[in-house]
């Protein structure tokens, strides 16, 4: 049977903007009050009232006031949508303020509803929100009981349809006229409603609302779409205090990435690349780049990565909003895991290198490869870019033992002595020749390139100028 758990979050337009309990702060729409928070409360503010009466109640106390912002709530509620994926794929947003999950086909992954449920009501937790929720077979039921309970619901789906019978017919808020005339009526509650035969209530009420009521009761099928997830994440937290030191922005790092890479876990995605946003008190925003030279979804690698950077980072102001933003998100790929490598194998080079550079900078850590060229020289290239290639020493297609990784700045004489290569003592060819012909259209090159053998064993990578008729040491193999 299908089990539907709706959140509602009642002051999703206050807490979208501001967390802050401090002073007094009123949401309004239209010049009305729609949301206050508790500071405001303790005051006699109330929803409906007009703005200058709020001024009044405040008097000279502090009083902020905020004009509601509708994409806010919707930014926050799409945040709320990538957190419940994780619990389940079957949601959808529902009625602006609202997130509907069915929860009946992932209790065995939970092992009970309880269970569930202390994990919903973590994550709310860790993110500030107010909410009250409802349980039952049906999503509008659910939403409905989630009027009839403060908080997070705790308990099963026992008695579902008498807790209907006792909620208020004012929640049918979709049908304002019809619920008017039924009060006319003398019916108050949702059971006074449901007693009355379908056909005559048809009659007074109108199709719309009977299919409403069929759907809520589950008597015929309510199909919305589920939700799917963005081509992007972010995700966003607000400290409710002024936050003055980067240790304090800690345990919101950790929070955020651990949303971020259960995401990536659940759409089977990595990413390279993520950007924290630290959003001051003044409004204003400091950004930092977060890379990394291999794909992945480990929160605890971003942490690190992350606490780099912060540790070298300066606050202008303080802050009371942390964002973190991911647009690359990239078709994961699995990590190949040798068998019989040991367990306590040391930190892997790439791992070392993310590290210098969120410490040091990109700048500071160089990358050795190499390009398809016939020219040894022109084959090095060195660059900042954490994707550049790994080195391999020759262009392609060459044997990786005949080249040596590092070649002389210039190319050194080799003196010749009774018919013997003199350099640093006599050299004896071991290997070769391998003809490189090259650049005819500027200044021809033909060489020979050989290895040879020193008299203390070094090896040496040399060649000779076929044009010229002299020799030259080139390069040195390790």
């Amino acid at each position: 049977m299908s089990l539907w758990l709706c959140l509602r979050f009642p002051q999703l337009p206050l807490q979208c903007q501001t967390l802050s309990e401090t002073q007094p702060i009123v949401v309004l729409a239209r010049q009305r009050v729609l949301r206050a928070n508790d500071c405001a409360a303790s005051l006699g503010v109330r929803e409906g009232m007009a703005a200058a009466t709020v001024r009044a109640l405040a008097g000279g106390e502090p009083l902020l006031l905020l004009t509601r912002d509708q994409d806010a709530e919707q930014r926050c509620l799409q945040q709320l949508c990538c957190w419940a994926y994780g619990i389940t794929p079957a949601l959808h947003p529902w009625r602006g303020d609202s997130l509907q999950l069915e929860v009946g086909g992932c209790l065995a992954l939970f092992h009970g509803l309880e269970a569930l449920l202390q994990t919903v009501h973590r994550g709310i937790q860790l993110r500030g929100y107010r909410v009250e929720a409802g349980l039952a077979p049906t999503p509008k039921a659910a939403w409905l009981l989630s009027f009839g309970t403060e908080g997070l619901a705790t308990g099963g789906t026992e008695g579902w349809q008498e807790q209907l019978n006792t909620l208020p017919l004012s929640l049918l808020d979709d049908f304002p006229n019809e619920v008017a005339a039924l009060h006319r009526a003398g019916l108050q509650q949702l059971g006074d409603l449901l007693a009355l035969p379908e056909a005559a209530l048809g009659r007074r009420c109108g199709k719309a609302m009977i299919h409403w009521l069929r759907q809520m009761l589950g008597r015929e099928t309510d199909l919305q779409p589920d939700y799917r997830p963005p081509g992007h994440f972010s995700d966003q937290h607000w400290f409710g205090y002024e936050v003055k030191t980067t240790a304090e922005l800690r345990p919101a790092v950790q929070q955020l990435l651990q949303a971020l890479c259960g995401f990536l876990r659940q759409t089977q995605l990595q990413t390279e690349e993520i950007e924290w946003q630290l959003l001051a008190v003044d409004r204003q925003t400091q950004c930092l780049q977060v890379r990394s030279s291999s794909r992945h979804s480990d929160w605890e690698n971003w942490y690190q990565l992350t606490q780099l950077q912060l540790d070298r980072l300066q606050l202008r102001t303080g802050i009371e909003g942390l964002t973190l933003e991911c647009h690359q998100l990239l078709t994961g790929r699995s990590a190949s895991i040798d068998l019989f490598s040991p367990h306590n194998q040391r930190e892997p080079m790439q791992a070392l290198l993310d590290r210098l550079r969120n410490r040091l900078g990109l700048q500071a850590i160089l990358n050795i490869g190499c390009r398809d060229e016939h020219l040894p020289e022109l084959a090095l290239q060195v660059s900042s870019e954490a994707t550049a290639r790994a080195p391999s020493g020759q262009p392609s297609g060459q044997p990786c033992g005949q080249r040596p990784f590092w070649l002389l700045p210039e190319p050194q004489p080799v003196r010749q002595q009774q018919g013997l290569l003199h350099w640093q003592g006599p050299l004896q060819l071991v290997a070769g020749p391998e003809r490189i012909e090259d650049n005819w259209w500027q200044e021809p090159v033909s060489r020979d390139y050989y290895i040879a053998r020193g008299s203390r064993g070094q090896y040496y990578w040399l060649f000779h100028d076929r044009l010229r008729r002299q020799w030259y040491v080139h390069g040195l193999f390790a």
